[in-house]
């Protein structure tokens, strides 16, 4: 089925056909409009430039005012074999189908209704019969069953024609063209985008990014803050200070050569006041005992960073390098952000 972009919006016309797979834009004067367009040919001459086919209207009151309309734009420089006009259904709009496809040029016959008009738009050789499924339904039609009957007609009488499913509403109508065994649809990028969205996927990507990320990051690459450190001989009360302005719930405590002491943290800094009260403030770091902190060596990779949260159920774990404590690992930085 091909798959064609619906829209004015030359940046997102830009930004669609990167993809590298559309097979071409619809437009309207219509969307011209409301894109604020006021130079119709010149926008066709860029467009034409930019996407592999372009299918645009011709418009008249008679067959030879539609054909005429074709003419003139085709001698704006537009190559025949890359433009569809696009020709709203009516007598006179099969009679000017006939005579461009005569001349070897692409047409939509669209505004499609009903399967009489697609029968006729079939006979009179169209490329493409267009059926507008959004309009439809808003008016309170069946157009499901109307573009599956114009796509069994098609192939019941081997008409060379292709069916477009056009005025795309939601993702859903997507996935009726393709049960309808529509041979085209022209979809808005806001919809298009989300074509390939679904929570299932995005859940299965990331775990094969975090999965990824556990065996391939070191530890000291995932740090993403940098704690305080303090040494022995400052005051708890300056080291509460260093705590506020790195805004993190505790400091590393180092002798003067440098070798770690211990972590002190924002609950032993509740436990001291609650069992010394304010007094506690003057010691020096050095006054208090610490336990053996957990920690890991900035080389290891994630994985062993994430077994070791797991087995010790903290939320940070102080990371070294030759021992000497560099920052601390919170389990957040083992997702990548």
């Amino acid at each position: 089925m091909e798959l064609y972009l619906d829209s004015a919006d030359l940046k997102e016309i830009k930004e669609a056909f990167q993809l590298g797979f559309l097979t071409g834009l619809t437009t309207t004067p219509t969307f011209m409009h409301r894109e604020g367009i006021r130079d119709l040919d010149a926008t066709i001459v860029e467009l034409s430039k930019i996407v592999p086919v372009l299918q645009i209207e011709a418009l008249g009151e008679t067959a030879a005012d539609i054909v005429a309309d074709a003419e003139r734009q085709l001698a704006l420089g537009l190559d025949p074999k890359r433009t569809v006009f696009k020709i709203p259904v009516s007598l006179e709009g099969v009679k000017a189908c006939r005579t461009l496809v005569d001349k070897g040029l692409k047409v939509n016959v669209h505004l499609v209704y009903t399967i009489q008009q697609a029968y006729m738009a079939a006979v009179a050789g169209a490329t493409y019969i267009c059926v507008l499924a959004g309009r439809m339904q808003d008016q309170g039609y069946d157009a499901l069953t109307l573009i599956g009957d114009v796509v069994e007609l098609v192939e019941a009488y081997g008409f060379d024609s292709k069916v477009m499913f056009s005025s795309v509403r939601n993702t859903e109508h997507v996935r009726n063209a393709i049960d309808l065994g529509c041979h085209t649809i022209t979809v808005p990028w806001k919809l298009m985008k989300a074509l390939t969205e679904n929570n299932f996927t995005a859940i299965g990507t990331n775990q094969f990014i975090e999965h990824t990320r556990l065996i391939t990051v070191t530890v000291g690459q995932a740090i993403n803050t940098i704690n305080p450190t303090v040494t022995t001989e400052l005051s708890l009360t300056e080291a509460i200070v260093k705590m506020t302005e790195y805004g993190f719930g505790c400091v590393t405590v180092v002798d003067e050569a440098g070798n770690l002491k211990g972590v002190f943290t924002d609950g032993d800094l509740r436990r001291k006041l609650a069992d010394g009260g304010r007094d506690v403030l003057s010691k020096k770091m050095g006054d208090f005992e610490y336990g053996t902190p957990i920690s890991i060596e900035s080389t290891q990779l994630l994985d062993a960073a994430a077994a070791l949260f797991k087995k010790t159920s903290v939320d940070t774990i102080l990371v070294t390098e030759n021992g000497k404590p560099v920052g601390m690992l919170d389990i957040q930085d083992l997702k990548n952000d």
